[in-house]
């Protein structure tokens, strides 16, 4: 494959980062593979390590989103870049975390930072990402009876949109030489806490949304009783100490200087995502 016809594997192509990554790339022309468990171009699971390489076949570069309610993929992560050099992969763009610069060397995503600083036969970007807005409109911060329930107490963060972070994955698997060796941390324009992100979206919706701070334990052992790994129980507790400590992530202005259009507000998010705010009255 030449450089001029670079062909980019998305991973996790049907989730919230890696589907928009790959129609950004495939609205600027770019060839993409769109690899997932089910419903993209080719089956993938990091699970299945025999379902690595016909997934690299003849792709120059990787969108790498790793396994998602995990805390020990670093692993099967190392296994897959390992044969993503055997395969020619020449870029790699990964998904990691806001502030994981600060984490343990053990700890998963950072483990995959440091595995990637140390291979000489592909390039990479690093992209850290504050809190998903989409947490509102798609996952656990969705209000739910007019209340999000998180123990973020009053601490703030720098919520980003999943569109501004696909923006720039896209810009860093499109012209990879400009952004090898790179790691940006990514946030919205502004730090919220979460009782003035749900008083926006009651502006946006014209329903009443409040934010219900809660014991930590309680609320981590009521989202694993969901079905969450129990392992993952780790992450939770992580993510929200940090914002309630007041060591939220802090506004800044990586993704207007990566793709030249500055980072979408919170209150544009809610205005647009409205509809998936709303409740039926009773």
């Amino acid at each position: 494959m030449s450089e001029s016809q670079p062909t980019v594997l998305v991973l996790g192509a049907t989730g919230k980062t890696g589907s928009r990554v790959a129609a950004r790339l495939r609205g600027g022309g770019v060839a993409v593979r769109a690899a997932a468990r089910s419903g993209a171009d080719v089956t993938f699971d990091w699970s299945d390590r025999d379902t690595y390489a016909p997934a690299l076949d003849a792709v120059t570069r990787v969108y790498l989103m790793p396994a998602v309610l995990r805390i020990d993929f670093a692993a099967d992560v190392a296994a897959f870049l390992d044969q993503a050099e055997s395969a020619g992969v020449e870029h790699v763009t990964f998904l990691s975390a806001y502030g994981m610069e600060h984490a343990p060397d053990e700890f998963a995503p950072r483990a995959v930072e440091l595995d990637l600083s140390r291979r000489h036969r592909l390039s990479h970007t690093v992209l850290r990402p504050a809190w998903f807005m989409q947490n509102f409109s798609e996952t656990f911060l969705k209000p739910m009876n007019g209340v999000v329930v998180v123990p973020t107490g009053d601490g703030a963060e720098a919520f980003i949109d999943v569109e501004d972070i696909a923006a720039v994955a896209a810009t860093t698997l499109t012209d990879p030489a400009a952004h090898a060796g790179s790691a940006y941390s990514l946030t919205g324009p502004q730090a919220l806490t979460v009782a003035e992100a749900t008083a926006i979206i009651s502006e946006a919706t014209g329903q009443p949304v409040i934010h219900q701070d809660i014991d930590r334990e309680t609320w981590i052992a009521a989202v694993l009783a969901t079905g969450v790994p129990i392992d993952y129980g780790i992450v939770l507790r992580q993510l929200t100490e940090t914002v309630a400590s007041g060591n939220g992530s802090r506004p800044d202005d990586t993704v207007e200087k990566i793709t030249g259009n500055p980072a979408r507000t919170f209150r544009e998010f809610a205005h647009a995502n409205a509809a998936a705010f709303r409740e039926d009255p009773k």
